[in-house]
């Protein structure tokens, strides 16, 4: 009898574990989610981030209230220009982007409005297609901001394509994932990011440490954030 309680009791503790990882994994997928927001489609604050907020962002500028940086992280700067925006139109002035906030804003979709020179839109797509394919949204938009990160960096060449085929510089080209034809998913990540979305602080490298082959000299480089398997740098 023992014997059977003890079993019960390991039973249900190991239910319990299977349990919770099944709501940790269900939770992680909703926030890989909680990036590839149209603008409108929540409650924005201090500290949110995503492609919404690179729309907020575009918008407050278009109105005359926003001068910073066009990189999908609601700061200091985008609060105080949601604030004298909300000031102005005498709504609530908490910097908090909600309904009645949302009603006095001009939406649009402004991934769709935006022109792209559609060779440089499909360039960046596959090369995140073939780099980040298993990668959440995020993660495939940041790839995307490495490269045109590197594109206004004088120590890289001036376009897209330069960039993606210098030679030796990413994996796609080598093996040739980079002819795979981009996903949905790749195209829309590589809009966000000509957009301004660049979630990886202005870098311009990332590896993924558990299948780079050359760790010696880029795991030297100053780590400016970790998204998923990727390890981005400058």
């Amino acid at each position: 009898m023992h014997k059977f309680f003890k079993y019960k009791f390991l039973l249900t503790l190991v239910m319990l574990i299977v349990l919770n990882l099944s709501l940790f994994n269900l939770e992680v997928a909703e926030a890989r989610n909680s990036y590839n927001f149209e603008l409108g489609d929540r409650t924005l604050g201090y500290g949110d981030e995503g492609v919404d907020i690179v729309y907020l962002q575009v918008q407050l500028r278009i109105l005359d209230y926003y001068q910073g940086d066009i990189d999908g992280l609601f700061g200091r700067k985008t609060l105080e220009a949601v604030k004298e925006f909300q000031a102005e139109k005498e709504l609530t002035i908490d910097g908090v982007v909600s309904t009645s906030t949302f009603e006095h804003l001009k939406l649009g979709n402004y991934i769709e409005q935006s022109y792209f020179s559609e060779d440089k839109l499909m360039a960046l797509a596959r090369a995140i297609n073939g780099e980040a394919r298993g990668e959440p949204f995020r993660g495939q938009v940041a790839v995307g901001a490495v490269i045109l990160n590197r594109v206004d960096d004088n120590g890289f060449p001036n376009s897209v394509e330069g960039v993606i085929y210098e030679q030796g510089q990413f994996s796609a080209v080598i093996d040739g994932q980079i002819n795979l034809p981009p996903t949905s998913k790749s195209i829309k990540a590589a809009k966000a990011a000509l957009v301004g979305y660049d979630p990886t602080r202005n870098a311009r490298y990332f590896y993924n440490p558990r299948i780079a082959t050359r760790l010696e000299w880029i795991s030297n480089r100053p780590v400016t954030v970790r998204i998923d398997n990727h390890v981005f740098a400058d």
